[in-house]
């Protein structure tokens, strides 16, 4: 499981995680706190939904917003920092993207995520296409995410 990888990675390094979600819907803490033992490393996440929300709570800037839009590596990178900033992490993930089944155009179809990583040394963004339902792209966008991260701390 990634998530178990994870948690023995952080805790080996003495490093703390917290996550930003929007199309995950908390998927990804949710993933992250069934692991026991996650109270040593995972600081806590915020699920925002709505664009009012990633600002209030995750300071996504607003001009981010209506010039990029909420689905954008922008915005993510915006979360990412926004999550790492207000728990005080090592790192921390965000996840932002169109799960479906509506929601897409042709510029921005369904299973478009964006997944940012704001770390000490860095912030990195990826954009991934995910096929299949709502269930399966929450749960792509989750893989996905906690592979960056392990790749990031170099256990890929």
């Amino acid at each position: 499981m990634l998530e178990a990888r994870v948690g023995r990675v952080l805790a080996a390094r003495g490093e703390t995680l917290a996550v930003a979600e929007s199309c995950t819907g908390g998927l990804l803490a949710g993933r992250i706190t069934d692991v026991p033992g996650a109270s040593a490393y995972f600081r806590g996440g915020i699920v925002a939904y709505s664009n009012e929300a990633k600002v209030s709570l995750l300071g996504v800037p607003p001009e981010v917003l209506r010039t990029r839009g909420a689905v954008s590596p922008e915005c993510a990178r915006a979360m990412a920092a926004g999550a790492r900033e207000r728990f005080g992490a090592t790192h921390a993930l965000a996840v932002t993207g169109i799960a479906g089944p509506g929601g897409g155009t042709p510029e921005k179809p369904v299973g478009l995520v964006y997944i940012a990583l704001a770390s000490p040394d860095g912030m990195w963004a990826e954009e991934h296409r995910f096929s299949g339902g709502r269930a399966e792209v929450r749960r792509q966008a989750c893989d996905a995410a906690l592979t960056l991260l392990l790749r990031h701390v170099g256990e890929s």
